[in-house]
């Protein structure tokens, strides 16, 4: 099997995350220049701010580098359902003196499209990744063209077959540890996930892809140990977010240094899909995991007000404080030095 290091063209089998909300270009810059590969994550950019992203990555990097798009289907708008979510929340807004009728509904996250595809057709970025499964063929296809490797998350082994059986170059298999978004996509059914170290193992065995290790890698000591389960490489989100090249928020990066850090949950209460955070009020309040919540993303829009309301108090009560399982690799070290010290016990150099 082909080396994840030819196949992305890069020295070490490292992938940054990519980290909505937290990060830009210059993390990416930074983790491409040291040898792996910087993602650049795009579910949130306008086209003119991908433009600019990738022409501001471009210009920092002549390395290899990932971005990567969420390929979920839009929800039709539910007006009932807001109306519940929103009763759900009336208790905060009448809090905050939020007048609720105020707050305009739409969605949080972009699915990749013929227009990504378009901006990125002028860049040709080495890798394309994916989360909740593929884009449309014709979308891939393109990709494909310009000689694009595409990655694709996995939460079970169905899903990781699931992709091979639709031409992903490489799989990452997320763990259950993984903070953020879970990539699920073949089922609503969060029993059906697995920690790294379980799914990993499983994944090998069924593909004959690349499998790259995802989720509450943290250090050295876990990069050598999912190398030894069979990956082929490891992608690692929330160790970077306390790098000085990240955007993480001040209120979110003194929550990764506490040790609030040590209770995560899932939640769908930020976006209406379960994501991996930090356990705060409102999840403590409403429980992590509401039927209330709108389909994805259309959640997040009412929620927004909060968030802003107690962040300009100082607190992150409202906050989505996306973090892995394990947040003790967190460090204020420059991306490149923690590339480095992430790959120190691999042996493939």
């Amino acid at each position: 099997m082909e080396s994840l290091q030819a196949l992305l063209g890069t020295r070490l089998p490292i992938i940054q995350a990519p980290m909505a909300g937290v990060q830009g270009h210059a993390l990416a810059v930074a983790v491409s220049n040291a040898g792996g590969v910087g993602s650049l994550p795009c579910a949130m950019l306008s086209e003119a701010a991908l433009q600019d992203e990738l022409s501001a990555l471009q210009a920092g990097t002549s390395h290899p580098y990932n971005v990567n798009f969420f390929s979920h289907t839009p929800p039709v708008p539910d007006q009932a359902r807001e109306t519940i979510w929103r009763d759900a929340l009336a208790p905060y807004y009448r809090e905050f003196d939020i007048d609720p009728a105020g707050i305009v509904a739409g969605p949080g996250r972009n699915p990749f499209s013929a227009g990504a595809a378009d901006i990125l057709e002028a860049f040709r970025p080495r890798v394309v990744s994916f989360h909740f499964g593929l884009p449309a063929p014709e979308l891939l296809a393109r990709v494909r063209a310009w000689g694009g490797k595409i990655l694709s998350s996995a939460t079970t082994v169905q899903e990781a077959l699931w992709l091979e059986a639709h031409g992903v170059d490489a799989i990452i298999a997320q763990g259950l540890e993984a903070g953020g978004h879970r990539g699920i996509f073949l089922s609503e059914d969060l029993s059906t996930q697995l920690g790294t170290f379980a799914l990993l193992p499983q994944v090998v065995r069924a593909v004959k892809v690349p499998v790259i290790a995802a989720g509450g890698i943290a250090d050295a000591d876990g990069v050598a140990a999912a190398m030894a389960l069979g990956a082929a490489g490891v992608q690692i989100g929330t160790a970077y977010m306390l790098c000085p090249e990240s955007t993480t928020s001040k209120l979110h990066r003194a929550a990764l240094a506490s040790d609030a850090a040590r209770h995560t949950a899932l939640t769908n209460l930020f976006t209406g899909r379960p994501a991996r955070g930090i356990v705060n009020r409102v999840m403590r309040e409403l429980g992590p995991l509401s039927q209330s919540a709108p389909e994805f993303p259309l959640a997040t829009s009412g929620i927004a007000p909060l968030r802003s309301k107690a962040e300009a108090l100082g607190n992150s009560d409202f906050s989505p404080l996306w973090s892995g399982q394990n947040a003790s690799g967190c460090k204020n070290l420059p991306a490149a030095e923690l590339t480095r010290e992430l790959m120190s016990k691999w042996n493939g150099i």
